[in-house]
């Protein structure tokens, strides 16, 4: 079947050398446009309806992930492709079907165009691909775990169980279901670029919720709280207020 892609990067001859090895190599993939910024793939979107984007993460203005988020609707795959491979966790946090590093390696590429395939083969419609997408993502989400970093080694947990997180100077404190409680040696901003977006919502400077699995309530009797499962409630700025009850929203 043909694939419908675009190409998104703020560098040329990357844009370029993708196409080229995509025209050399995956012959199923037709090329309806390249871009070079997030604003101009929003553009392309509506004019092209891509099923597949090729999408660089680190762009000026506008990163990968911002782009993603930026969208009322995605109803296209996602291959990343970066020089970055610290991203590759957050990456696939956003439910991608792969991650290409650059220098694109030949069979990494025409492997993850096959998964690409695979995907869009199972949709009856652009629409559908989106629902295959979330599918993707209700897997992964249920069965997500964490490592958390300790001073005597590591915890691993589900992140189903993790209730909230607080800022501790450069540590965090990870507050559990079972009423236990972990200090990470990893500062909140780690967390927060890679728990995932679809559960966590950080709602103010030092804290970290989970939305989707221990958001009880939100009051505004007392400032803006949430009040969590654990009976615990975490304030939410001034800031992160619209945002917050526009997540609450799509529940």
């Amino acid at each position: 079947m043909k694939i419908n892609a675009l190409i998104v990067d703020d560098e040329y001859n990357c844009r370029n050398n993708l196409e080229i090895l995509l025209k050399d190599f995956c012959s199923n993939v037709n090329i309806v446009g390249q871009a070079e910024s997030a604003e101009e793939a929003r553009t392309m979107l509506e004019t092209h309806r891509p099923n597949l984007i090729f999408l660089d993460i680190a762009m000026p203005e506008e990163d990968g992930f911002s782009f993603l988020r930026s969208l009322e609707k995605r109803d296209f795959a996602v291959i990343f492709t970066t020089a970055h491979n610290e991203y590759a966790l957050k990456a696939f946090k956003e439910h991608a079907i792969d991650y290409l590093e650059k220098p694109i390696n030949i069979d990494e590429l025409t492997t993850a165009v096959k998964k690409a395939e695979t995907l869009i083969e199972n949709s009856e419609s652009q629409d559908d691909i989106l629902n295959a997408i979330l599918q993707k993502a209700l897997k992964l989400n249920s069965s997500a775990k964490i490592s958390i970093p300790t001073r005597d080694g590591y915890v691993i947990v589900d992140e189903t169980e993790i209730v909230h997180l607080e800022a501790s100077d450069n540590y965090t404190m990870i507050f559990l279901t079972s009423g236990r409680k972990h200090l990470s040696s990893k500062n909140i901003k780690v967390y927060e670029e890679n728990l995932d977006h679809f559960r966590f919502f950080r709602t103010h400077k030092s804290h970290i919720i989970n939305m989707k699995d221990h958001l009880r309530e939100f009051s505004r009797s007392n400032g803006n709280v949430a009040l969590l499962t654990d009976g615990k409630t975490v304030p939410i700025s001034r800031r992160k207020l619209s945002d917050f009850i526009g997540r609450i929203n799509t529940f």
